[in-house]
């Protein structure tokens, strides 16, 4: 064998241990994931409420009084019910029976092993509700992924819907960078999630408390608690892969053809889902109660708390 050839065979070997090197390390090194959500956990959890639903265990909380209207709180893609801890003691406060709960996959819900579509998370808030026997009409309250939650019950069951609150809601399309659609991709989004999921979502969800440190340490480890269970992870890029969140234009269409009261809330500042996606949902149900809230991020309703709540208290309480 000439110079060369031996020179390009040991070019090529040396790519494939560096590709494997590459392909192993974030298995090596690992992630935050380190713990395992069981039943023996969560009993060290006295504070916490469970209960175990047909697809696995739900974290859930109830507050305010027992005959007040049931307002249910349902979170974004990546976070968790904590989200809504400036919002249930006012709700409450004001007379409404709010309740709170994890989705699966996230904070302390179970982590299955299926398809997180639309059909798994109407079917865990179907289950949840008639566990506690709240059959009747309720209120939705939904941030971004968990207003298209309520969208979709809305759809499916708007005899059981009163009236419904939109937070930045997911449903239009967005220009997707490659780098996320790339997570999308078989066995690719696995090793890339697992080598750079954990500090891309903390870096991302920090912005919008960059000019408050302590607010934003504060934020963060609320956030990042629960990601340290088994599975979170692996969530997310199911939902990614088989939740239809960027294509629900005929459903938020199919809303504006009801007589549901619905309100939307927006912060300007907004590029997760994006600001301007206002006007789309306000073309697709024309009734709808708009409210934008200059200088805020994605997470409006824990960012300004003393703007977003009394919207949200005096459209829930209203007669009619």
């Amino acid at each position: 064998m000439s110079g060369r050839g031996k020179i390009l065979i040991g070019m090529a070997a040396a790519i494939v241990v560096l590709l494997a090197v590459a392909g192993a390390y974030p298995f090596v090194v690992g992630d935050m994931e380190t713990l395992v959500l069981d039943d023996a956990l969560r009993a060290k959890m006295p504070d916490c409420h469970f209960i175990r639903l047909s697809d696995g265990v739900t974290h859930y909380e109830w507050a305010g009084p027992e005959d007040g209207p049931v307002v249910v709180l349902v979170h974004g893609f990546s976070g968790g019910a904590f989200i809504w801890d400036r919002q249930i003691n006012a709700l409450a406060d004001a007379g409404l029976r709010v309740l709170r709960y994890d989705l699966y996959g996230r904070g302390y819900s179970d982590r299955p092993r299926i398809r997180y579509d639309a059909d798994l998370f109407d079917r865990q808030l179907v289950e949840l509700l008639g566990a506690f026997g709240a059959v009747g009409p309720v209120d939705l309250v939904g941030l971004s992924m968990g207003g298209a939650i309520a969208m979709h019950f809305l759809d499916r069951h708007p005899e059981r819907v009163r009236r419904y609150a939109l937070i930045a809601p997911a449903g239009f399309p967005v220009d997707v960078p490659l780098r996320y659609r790339a997570v999308q991709w078989p066995l690719f989004g696995e090793w890339l999630l697992k080598l750079m999921g954990d500090h891309t979502l903390i870096r991302n969800i920090a912005q919008p408390f960059q000019s408050n440190p302590d607010e934003a340490a504060a934020f963060v480890a609320l956030y990042t608690e629960p990601m340290r269970y088994k599975g979170y992870k692996r969530a997310l890029l199911s939902t990614l892969r088989h939740n239809p969140l960027l294509t629900l234009r005929p459903v938020y269409e199919r809303a504006g053809q009801k007589p549901h009261p619905g309100l939307l809330i927006w912060g300007d500042h907004d590029h997760v889902v994006p600001y301007a996606h206002h006007a789309q949902v306000i073309q697709a149900i024309p009734h709808i109660e708009f409210h934008a809230v200059a200088g805020a991020c994605h997470t409006v309703n824990y960012e300004v708390p003393d703007i977003v709540n009394p919207i949200l208290i005096e459209f829930l309480k209203r007669n009619g």
